[in-house]
């Protein structure tokens, strides 16, 4: 790192909840947040906003005429970026960048106006611009005045740890001092969870956990979809404002034999995580937040990679998809959030599967871990910023 990056905020909205005091309380819980609700003409698993959040998402909806028509993936953005830009003390209007990601973007939405099309043979008005995914950095934008530069961008499941790469790589140009950065998904429907099916991917426990992540002994895919937001404000600067440094980032790729597969060992992990090290010794880091999909191979693959990487030294693993679901293009942004509480809170938070007890270890370094399709691996190293000084 060229130029010390610190996160100044996060904000997510999620099942768990809409300020990081209810997130922290759902993590103390054991249970997750996931049900079986009627999607489409079928009960599925997923994981979805509590009525408290939706009444709130509805507010900003009816707030302006210009929300109505919007997708739920660019309101639960605008929702987070409201929150975050205030805990970070910045300011409306502010020159600042903002770069948000989505893996599937306007989906709901987008459906609606294909059925439209389908039944009378023409579209709505709104089609097009409402359903471009470059359009949630954009309305995020307007809704918060920022004249900075706006990205968004689709890197599937790593899509926020992009966009958090994409904000520091403009820090570190000179180009920018502050960066809103993150994801947000909304992908809750037949469709999509259709899809999902046809890779066989899909979560059919009939269990007290219908999200079986990280468990290495399980016999079949588990991984269900989940809703939600999060955002960080990220600075070049440290201060005592800051909530985590950004010591280390890492990414790689690597050729697949199949458009949806990783090697065995997750050599793409292997190298990012590696890189996101740079000259610290593997014994330094306390905890990884898994990327851990809840499916046979990326789980067991993932691990595989962090034995590589870690050898004798093997840190606390957790993920939180098991809880929360996979918020596709968001989840590497929630995995952020979660690996930040624990430095602030000094907890380790485990998962039913290994390593259940609360285990009591200072914590002063998280790596946080996301792939996507095509093997697009990130990890980010954080530190708690006590440590910088």
């Amino acid at each position: 790192m060229s130029t010390p990056i610190s996160i100044t905020a996060i904000a997510s909205i999620s099942p768990m909840g809409t300020s990081l005091e209810e997130v922290w309380k759902a993590y103390q819980k054991n249970g997750h947040f996931i049900v079986k609700k009627l999607i489409g003409d079928k009960k599925e698993y997923v994981s979805t906003l509590p009525e408290s959040a939706r009444s709130k998402i509805d507010d900003l909806r009816n707030s302006d005429s210009n929300y109505k028509d919007l997708d739920n993936s660019v309101l639960y953005a605008m929702y987070a970026s409201r929150i975050a830009i205030v805990k970070a003390g910045w300011s409306y209007t502010e020159n600042f960048g903002i770069n948000i990601g989505s893996s599937r973007g306007a989906t709901a939405l987008f459906e609606q106006y294909h059925e439209e099309f389908l039944t009378a043979n023409k579209t709505s008005t709104l089609s097009s611009p409402t359903t471009t995914l470059g359009n949630i950095s954009s309305w995020v934008a307007h809704d918060l005045q920022t004249t900075g530069p706006e990205i968004s961008h689709s890197i599937t499941c790593s899509t926020a740890l992009h966009a958090l790469l994409n904000g520091i790589a403009w820090i570190n140009s000179g180009m920018a001092n502050k960066f809103l950065v993150g994801g947000s998904e909304a992908p809750l429907t037949s469709f999509t969870i259709s899809q999902m099916k046809a890779l066989k991917i899909y979560s059919k426990e009939d269990s007290p956990y219908p999200c079986r992540a990280s468990d290495l002994s399980k016999k079949r895919n588990s991984m269900v979809l989940g809703e939600g937001a999060a955002l960080a404000c990220i600075e070049g600067i440290v201060s005592e404002n800051s909530l985590a440094i950004i010591e280390g980032v890492g990414y790689a790729t690597e050729p697949l034999e199949h458009s949806v597969s990783m090697s065995t060992d997750a050599l793409s992990f292997q190298r990012s995580m590696k890189m996101a090290l740079g000259p610290l010794p593997p014994s330094e880091v306390d905890v990884v937040v898994m990327h851990a999909p809840g499916t046979i191979l990326g789980d067991q693959s993932e691990y595989n990679a962090i034995q590589k990487v870690f050898g004798s030294h093997q840190p606390l693993l957790t993920t939180n998809k098991w809880k929360l679901g996979h918020t596709l293009g968001a989840s590497g942004m929630f995995s952020l959030e979660m690996g930040i509480l624990m430095l602030q809170n000094q907890q380790f938070i485990p998962v039913p599967f290994f390593g259940a007890e609360i285990v009591s270890k200072k914590i002063n370094r998280v790596m946080i871990n996301a792939v996507g399709f095509g093997g697009n691996a990130v990890s980010i190293l954080i530190k708690h910023p006590t440590s910088h000084f």
